[in-house]
């Protein structure tokens, strides 16, 4: 039986569903915007698939579309946010989802910015190494390396404050 390359794009992806959501849920700390930013990735994916030379490397290859939607998405909202602010229509704060497993470690993590925020999850979520992260991110082993290393100091003083709140 020959199957054609849409129908095993569509098997690799399915395949990848899970543990994509929990990585964009880990990046996006929202249900909903993990899921929607898994389904921009399934399309970009579908539509792109013919720039993945090896098809033995889509996961990581997928891996890298799904981490790229969320650091979009977490910058559009964050301009989404700035723009509220300055025209004194700022939302309330009030979470409707489900709440986070820690609030505290959510709030750390929503402080980083999106590139900070890929590296931890990444470090910390999926185990990577740094070698595995720069190669997923497409950056240096250096740059994850600081990164990871001011991201985590940034993470420790909000969960420093943090505790001085409670």
């Amino acid at each position: 039986m020959v199957v054609d390359r849409r129908e095993m794009l569509a098997r690799r992806i399915e395949r990848e569903l899970d543990r994509a959501y929990r990585l964009a849920r880990a990046i996006m700390l929202d249900d909903r915007e993990a899921e929607d930013a898994v389904q921009d990735a399934c399309l970009i994916a579908w539509q792109k698939n013919n720039s993945l030379r090896d098809a033995d490397l889509f996961s990581p290859w997928f891996e890298r579309v799904v981490i790229n939607v969320c650091r979009d998405r977490l910058r559009r909202r964050q301009r989404q946010r700035v723009r509220a602010l300055a025209l004194k229509a700022a939302a309330t704060g009030d979470r409707t989802a489900p709440g986070p497993v820690d609030d505290n470690l959510d709030e750390a993590l929503a402080a980083l910015d999106a590139d900070h925020r890929a590296v931890v999850v990444l470090r910390y979520w999926r185990d990577l190494t740094a070698e595995e992260i720069a190669d997923r991110l497409g950056l240096p082993v250096g740059t994850v390396k600081s990164r990871l290393h001011y991201s985590l100091k940034k993470m420790r003083a909000t969960l420093e404050a943090t505790d001085g709140r409670a």
